[in-house]
């Protein structure tokens, strides 16, 4: 198993515990540094604050989710045409952690959490954010409106996860 923290910001020494940005419901509390398993890590492969949806087949996945939503592919990485720019533009920092310093968190999503310093033990610098997103396996849908498949997702049976939505554009109206 192999743990990672992706960033915009080169040059990161060590990661200091800092409040944790989870839901109250989540059960993590307090100061932490956070981890992403190997699994999971296209998922914040895209600029921070980029509103993404990110989904893929789960144990309890239905044979029709699977069809609707994966149209054959592992992994779905979607967000908005307004991003695209950015992320074309946008260099990160793939920082991968040492594994004895942290606990699992939320296991369906990968999550990994240290209450004390860790320094890394190597970085991997990605200048081709999409192409390493397709490397990963990932297939990228460029969304005209985020709101639909938001919602779609959010109501199926599939493993998923939205970050950034605050940062989506308003939804339109009907």
């Amino acid at each position: 198993m192999r743990l990672f923290h992706v960033s915009e910001e080169p040059g990161i020494a060590v990661f200091h515990p800092r409040p944790s940005p989870a839901p109250q419901d989540s059960g993590v509390h307090g100061d932490c540094v956070w981890a992403i398993d190997e699994p999971h890590l296209v998922n914040f492969m895209t600029p921070r604050d980029c509103p993404r949806i990110t989904f893929g087949r789960a144990d309890h996945t239905t044979a029709e989710d699977a069809k609707r939503f994966l149209h054959g592919a592992r992994r779905v990485v979607a967000f908005e045409k307004e991003w695209l720019e950015r992320l074309q533009a946008c260099t990160l920092h793939i920082y991968e952690l040492p594994t004895a310093a942290f606990e699992l968190a939320l296991p369906e999503a990968g999550y990994w959490i240290a209450r004390g310093s860790v320094e890394p033990v190597g970085v991997r610098v990605v200048t081709d954010v999409m192409g390493e997103l397709v490397a990963q396996g990932a297939e990228v849908r460029i969304l005209q409106d985020f709101w639909p498949l938001c919602d779609q997702v959010a109501a199926s049976t599939l493993e998923f996860s939205i970050s950034r939505k605050r940062n989506a554009l308003p939804r339109r109206a009907p």
